[in-house]
């Protein structure tokens, strides 16, 4: 079966100034191509899945039989070897040494910081005033990832240096990925900027990491769980490298999505007069009054509506894989070693698995509707043996926060400064200014 090559292919340099250029709407087109559409990332052929039904396949069913892709390389060099880039049985076994990190305790204690660090950030804000809210919902991002991952005095110092330099990282990243190597060898700002900030956060975080070695204690952190963890079978500990590697991924892969759900979750409830109110009802009833605690949390039915209506709306672009074998997918044979291209956010505006898929609708996550969405249709955190460890973490993050900020305060947009959508590696909005005013 021969696989269409998707329109706007440049020689030398394939479609990345189109993917680069256009983004999702690039991507979003390719479904009326195909189940399959042949894209060239510079030189190298890849093998774009349009369909849930495939993405559950490469993600799931066949899961065995893809690795991490192309894309996931480029990121290697400053990234390392950690759980977002490793393969095999050496990702097996660093699951095995994180996975106590998430466990339902560990959040729950967690969640104590989370409500914490968005009280103490409302606490800054004055009726009336406009607020970033872009730039406070990532500094609060980084402020729960970074105090539940370090939790001393020198730890701070690696919040105020991730704080400073890992939205660059990940922007510059996810242009190094699409681009052939050459070009992230140019003495250009964007490459010097990104090599300094990397420089600069590993020489920080790999201070901390010595810090805690010597001291030897179990602080309560994500890091004392690295740094204490041993392999069943060989007793061996983590080196300090492999820290280093897991405490980037976790910063990476723990602060952009929930940072941006965050903020497009109140735009979107001050475009919508009806679900503010059932939000507000809600939490008010759960609350009664009182203190937001973590057995809240599940009572909170319709936030997590609204937060899985976000993650569907403004999730991720694309993610890579790279099959290890020969597999069959929708009658088409991937040769080993070929490259497969998933979009979630194309897969999010599938209309034939969200009928009117533009329209913000929290309702499409009823309890008694979540069966009409296929398997492969919602991705936000990825599916099947790679899906993000820390899914429940940063679902769990986002409606503390949601519902400490709503219990008290409302936020309005600013009429003259309308919010457009900015695409890098996810959906970030161009700015969202809001004022901020009391209930």
């Amino acid at each position: 079966m021969s696989v269409p090559v998707a329109r706007g292919r440049w020689p030398v340099l394939g479609h990345t100034p189109v993917l680069l250029r256009r983004r999702f709407e690039f991507t979003a087109s390719l479904r009326d191509s195909g189940e399959i559409v042949k894209v060239f990332l510079g030189p190298m052929p890849a093998y774009f899945v349009t369909s849930p039904e495939l993405t559950y396949r490469v993600l799931v069913t066949n899961g065995s039989s893809f690795r991490k892709g192309a894309m996931f390389d480029k990121f290697q060099p400053y990234l390392g070897n950690g759980l977002l880039l490793s393969n095999g049985a050496f990702h097996h076994r660093q699951r095995r040494l994180i996975q106590p990190a998430f466990h339902r305790e560990r959040i729950a204690r967690y969640a104590e910081t989370m409500v914490r660090a968005a009280r103490e950030l409302t606490g800054t804000w004055r009726r009336g005033e406009v607020r970033d809210l872009t730039a406070d919902m990532q500094g609060l991002a980084v402020t729960i990832v970074g105090e539940a991952l370090f939790s001393a005095e020198l730890g701070q110092r690696a919040i105020a240096e991730v704080r400073r330099s890992i939205f660059l990282v990940i922007k510059q990243g996810m242009i190094r990925a699409l681009s052939p190597s050459f070009l992230e060898k140019l003495p250009v700002p964007g490459n010097r900027q990104f090599d300094e900030a990397i420089e600069r956060m590993r020489a920080i975080v790999l201070e901390v990491i010595a810090s805690w070695r010597a001291d030897g204690s179990d602080h309560g952190d994500l890091l004392s769980m690295l740094l204490l963890a041993r392999d069943e079978e060989t007793g061996e500990r983590m080196t300090d490298q492999q820290t280093y590697d897991e405490v980037l991924t976790l910063l990476t892969a723990g602060i952009e999505t929930t940072a941006l759900a965050l903020a497009w979750i109140f735009h979107e409830i001050a475009r919508d007069p009806e679900v503010e109110r059932r939000l507000r009802d809600e939490i008010d009833e759960v609350l009664a009054g009182g203190p937001l605690t973590f057995e809240d949390v599940p009572k909170l039915t319709y936030t997590h509506q609204v937060v899985n209506e976000v993650l569907r709306m403004y999730p991720i672009w694309i993610l890579m894989r790279r099959a290890t074998e020969e597999v069959e997918l929708g009658g088409v044979r991937i040769p080993a070693a070929a490259e497969v291209i998933i979009s979630p956010h194309a897969l999010h505006f599938d209309q034939g698995s969200y009928p009117d898929p533009h329209r913000f609708d929290p309702d499409r996550w009823a309890p008694d509707r979540v069966g009409e969405v296929p398997k492969g249709a919602f991705i936000p955190f990825g599916a099947g043996t790679r899906q993000c460890m820390g899914n429940v973490f940063a679902q769990t993050e986002i409606v503390i926060t949601v519902a400490t900020v709503l219990a008290d305060w409302r936020l309005v947009p600013v009429p003259e400064r309308p919010v457009r959508v900015k695409f890098t590696s996810a959906a970030y909005p161009s700015e969202m200014p809001m004022t901020v005013t009391e209930r």
